[in-house]
């Protein structure tokens, strides 16, 4: 297997079938450093614009529509000591009458030590003097083409991924999105040094870092939402707005899931479910929010 270093020289807002920027073989690994989410790079350079601009299309040798696309994520360094964040919730996060009531959006800055892997506001508001974060990086912006030819905004996701915005898909995690075109074509960006759930003031701590990513092909998965596991867990996504029906395209993943590979009939599912399920809420800021639907391993056997 290659590891190749990708240096894009496009960038892209927007997820679709457009001319590989690499191609790569199955199994391959890619580095590639990132912008952030208004287009500036690790030296504070503007490069392109937002939203989230991408690195790719990557395009994978032997990936088909119906296949899966896993991609692992194995490493995320920061490359830059600041990064950014609105200073306020977003609106559609709050009651509709306490919205008049909150002050300017501003952007506010934060400061990344890469050496202790903390971040904090490089000017501390009162109360939050001592407020100190653990590094947690993560993929907000993500996925390959959609189907019927379909260019969709970095603002947004589906079926294909996108801008789900959801803290788990860090190192370690491993994900799989449902292959649409030929190749995948796989983009990557938007890149976050810490956020919570649910990405409520608009942004996670928004910087650039080096990704590290292995794209493997799985022939004929019968994936329709994406998948994703890390050590402790499995997860599906759905995207979609109002919240419920991505939780309903979450859960219906899930079920498909435990079914294919588990080997539990949609009762054995449900009894699991409605007792150990855990429901994530990836991003409820953007045009189409994420629900992930996640079990813990140590109650499933996995069907030989």
């Amino acid at each position: 297997m290659t590891t190749h270093r990708f240096i894009p020289t496009r960038f892209h807002n927007v997820l679709g079938s457009l001319a590989p920027a690499l191609h790569i073989a199955d199994g391959d690994t890619v580095v590639t450093d990132t912008l952030d989410a208004i287009g500036f790079d690790k030296d504070g350079i503007r490069r392109t614009s937002g939203p989230n601009p991408m690195n790719g299309p990557i395009f994978v040798d032997g990936a088909e529509p119906g296949d899966a696309l896993k991609v692992e994520i194995i490493s995320m360094v920061p490359t830059r000591g600041t990064g950014f964040t609105r200073s306020i919730v977003a609106a559609n996060v709050i009651d509709p009458e306490s919205v008049r009531d909150l002050p300017p959006r501003d952007m506010a800055i934060w400061s990344i030590d890469r050496e202790a892997l903390t971040v904090r506001l490089s000017e501390p508001v009162a109360g939050l003097e001592n407020f100190i974060l653990p590094l947690a990086p993560m993929i907000g912006c993500f996925g390959v083409a959609p189907s019927l030819g379909q260019a969709i905004s970095t603002a947004t996701s589906g079926e294909y991924g996108g801008n789900m915005d959801y803290r788990l898909f860090g190192p370690g995690t491993t994900v799989r999105f449902p292959v649409s075109a030929p190749g995948a074509l796989f983009f990557l960006g938007d890149c976050h040094a810490v956020q919570g759930d649910g990405e409520i003031v608009g942004t996670g701590v928004e910087t650039t870092f080096e990704v590290t990513v292995r794209l493997t092909v799985e022939k004929q998965a019968g994936l329709v939402w994406p998948r994703g596991e890390t050590a402790e867990d499995i997860f599906t996504i759905g995207n979609a707005r109002p919240l419920d029906q991505a939780l309903q395209h979450a859960t219906s993943e899930m079920l498909n899931w435990l079914a294919s590979d588990y080997g539990l009939d949609r009762t054995a599912a449900s009894h699991l479910l409605g007792q150990v399920v855990r429901y994530d809420v990836g991003n409820v800021f953007d045009p189409a929010y994420t629900m992930a639907c996640r079990v813990a391993k140590k109650w499933l056997v996995r069907r030989s």
